[in-house]
């Protein structure tokens, strides 16, 4: 089956990729191997090194507090950036220069500064400028740091999923006399949210793992800091890091795969309204398909209010 875009493939080029297929598993297999014998060297395969994750201390005290900070800041995040995203990304939108010019002033400048940076610059400011404790701190800063470094990416991502929309859409909402303000909330924001879902699930999985910078600088107690502890703890480095590697791995395939869930039901919503017509409401509609006739005093009937002419 072939496409603008792609031809399917002859004989040749089945069999090359049946070989590059081939060789790239082949090589896979090797690093595999690689990597278990040097680890197996090293002894970081030893039992008593993993031990210490079949039993409820090491998560009780360790991972699950991390996981629940990192959850924590993760979330804040989330809620605060999205509609703040929404909100420059449409003002960008607007007509008015004195609204567009300062989002895009906004949205540029903090989309051009490393979410770190962001981070140790709100941490400074907290400590500096504002009352809250030594404890409550890096949370404050990470999650500052990630809401305006994302905010200012879900700007662009909303502007860009309005403006994917035909332009017949607004057109149409102008005809019937709607302002530009009920287009956008009624028409062009709950049809563009299907088209910008992927891309606003992918900036949300960056929001879970961009936590971990707020542990390395910082010293907020998240996921990957609290390895360090348990890694100290029970001098297990390499299966610290693959337990917590694990563990972001599950966390963000559960999200995506909400947000998969979530989109074949928005498209399939989308489809139709899902009322179904019995024979009598057909019958009112369209009395002439039921056998039926437009005029009244009939014996198929008529529509209401209609009238015959002799």
């Amino acid at each position: 089956m072939s496409s603008v875009l792609y031809d399917s493939p002859g004989p040749r080029a089945k069999r090359r990729n049946v070989l590059i297929s081939v060789a790239f598993f082949a090589l896979l297999g090797l690093l595999v191997w690689f990597v278990w014998d040097k680890m197996d060297e090293k002894g970081q395969l030893e039992w008593a090194l993993w031990k210490p994750f079949t039993e409820s201390q090491a998560w009780t005290t360790y991972l699950l507090p991390g996981l629940l900070d990192t959850l924590k800041a993760a979330a804040l995040a989330m809620v605060i950036a999205l509609p703040l995203g929404a909100f420059f990304g449409i003002a960008r939108m607007s007509d008015h220069r004195w609204v567009r010019l300062p989002a895009a002033w906004v949205v540029e400048f903090f989309r051009a500064i490393p979410v770190l940076l962001l981070m140790l610059f709100a941490n400074e400011f907290y400590n500096r400028w504002t009352d809250v404790s030594s404890e409550q701190r890096p949370l404050y800063a990470v999650v500052t740091g990630l809401v305006l470094y994302n905010a200012s990416v879900l700007a662009e991502v909303v502007r860009a999923g309005i403006l994917s929309l035909p332009k017949g859409q607004s057109e149409a909402a102008m005809a019937i006399g709607l302002r530009k303000g009920q287009t956008m909330r009624t028409i062009l924001l709950p049809q563009a949210v299907t088209a910008m879902l992927p891309a606003i699930v992918s900036q949300l999985v960056v929001i879970v793992k961009d936590t971990a910078l707020g542990g390395v600088m910082i010293g907020f107690t998240e996921l990957l800091n609290a390895r360090a502890t348990l890694a100290a703890f029970y001098a297990n480095v390499i299966p610290s890091f693959v337990v917590v590697a694990i563990i972001y791995i599950v966390l963000n395939f559960i999200l995506t795969s909400f947000a998969s869930w979530l989109e074949k039901r928005l498209r399939r919503s989308k489809r139709g309204t899902g009322a179904v017509l019995s024979a009598e409401d057909m019958e009112e509609l369209n009395p002439a398909a039921t056998g039926g006739s437009f005029g009244t005093g009939g014996e198929g009937g008529g529509l209401p209010g209609s009238r015959t002419y002799t």
